[in-house]
C-alpha cells in the first residue's frame, strides 16, 4: 500500500511598508498628525524624517521612536486616535493600497497559505492596515498599555524589527505546535533590515527590493519582484 506524506502548511509572511505599501505607514502616521497640526511641524517634521533615515541605515532605536511616535494619541485619548486613524486609512492608507498586492494576497489565500504580515511599525497604526488587506494574521510592535488599557508610549514584549521578527515568529508557530520545519515557508520583505527573516524562510522574496538588499538577493539568488508602483 502506497503511503503520501500529508503536505506542510504553507505560510506567506509578508513585511508592510515598501512591501504591500508603496510607501511607510509608520511615516506617513507621523506626517498625518503634522498636518492635523497636533505637534511642533519644525520639530516634529525634522525629528520624524531623520527616525525614518535611522531606520533605512538599520540604526532606529525602536524605542526611542515609538516614544515620539505615539506621542500625540497618547495625548488625544482613545476615542478620538481611532477616529483620526480612521480618517488616515480614508485619506493616505486606502487610495495607495495597489491592485497587485490584493492580487498577491488572493493568490495566496486560493492556495491555501496562511496569511501573516510581520512588521516594525506598531500595532496601533497596522492593526487596522491589515484588515484593510483582509489578513487575519499580524505580528507587529506591540505597544504596553496603563491600568486603563491605552497606550503608554513603550514597547511590550520583543519589537518586531531585524533579528526580532524571528523571535516573534518562532514564537508564533511555537503557540500553535508548530516550527520551522514542519512549515513551508515565504517572506516578501523590500529591505536589509528583513535579511534574518528572510534566510530563516524556505522562500525568501525580495520585494520591491532596496538598492542593498537587491545586490545581496541577485548574490543568493533570491527571487526578485517588482511588485508595487512607486508613492509618489
Amino acid at each position: 500500500m502506497n503511503t503520501t506524506a500529508a503536505a506542510k502548511p504553507r505560510l506567506a509572511l509578508f513585511d508592510l511598508d515598501h512591501t504591500l505599501l508603496p510607501l511607510d505607514s509608520d511615516y506617513e502616521w507621523g506626517e498625518f498628525t503634522l498636518r492635523k497640526g497636533w505637534c511642533d511641524k519644525e520639530e516634529f517634521g525634522s525629528r520624524n524624517a531623520a527616525f525614518f533615515a535611522d531606520y533605512q541605515k538599520g540604526t532606529l532605536d525602536i524605542h526611542e521612536y515609538v516614544r515620539f511616535a505615539t506621542e500625540a494619541i497618547r495625548k488625544l485619548g482613545r476615542d478620538a486616535a481611532d477616529a483620526a486613524h480612521a480618517v488616515f486609512m480614508q485619506e493616505v492608507i486606502e487610495p495607495h493600497i495597489q491592485a497587485a498586492a490584493r492580487a498577491l494576497l488572493q493568490q495566496h489565500r486560493d492556495a491555501g497559505d496562511t496569511i501573516v504580515i510581520v512588521t516594525a511599525t506598531n500595532e496601533f497604526v497596522t492593526r487596522p492596515i491589515a484588515k484593510a488587506l483582509g489578513v487575519e494574521h499580524l505580528l507587529a510592535v506591540n505597544l504596553e498599555r496603563d491600568a486603563s488599557g491605552w497606550i503608554t508610549g513603550e514597547i511590550t514584549g520583543v519589537p518586531t524589527m531585524r533579528a526580532g521578527k524571528v523571535t516573534r515568529m518562532d514564537d508564533w508557530l511555537a503557540e500553535r505546535g508548530l516550527s520551522w520545519d514542519a512549515v513551508d515557508s515565504t517572506f516578501y520583505s523590500d529591505s536589509m533590515n528583513d535579511v534574518p527573516l528572510l534566510e530563516k524562510v524556505n522562500t525568501p522574496v525580495a520585494t520591491n527590493p532596496d538598492e542593498r538588499l537587491r545586490k545581496l538577493a541577485a548574490e543568493r539568488g533570491w527571487r526578485i519582484l517588482d511588485l508595487l508602483e512607486p508613492h509618489a
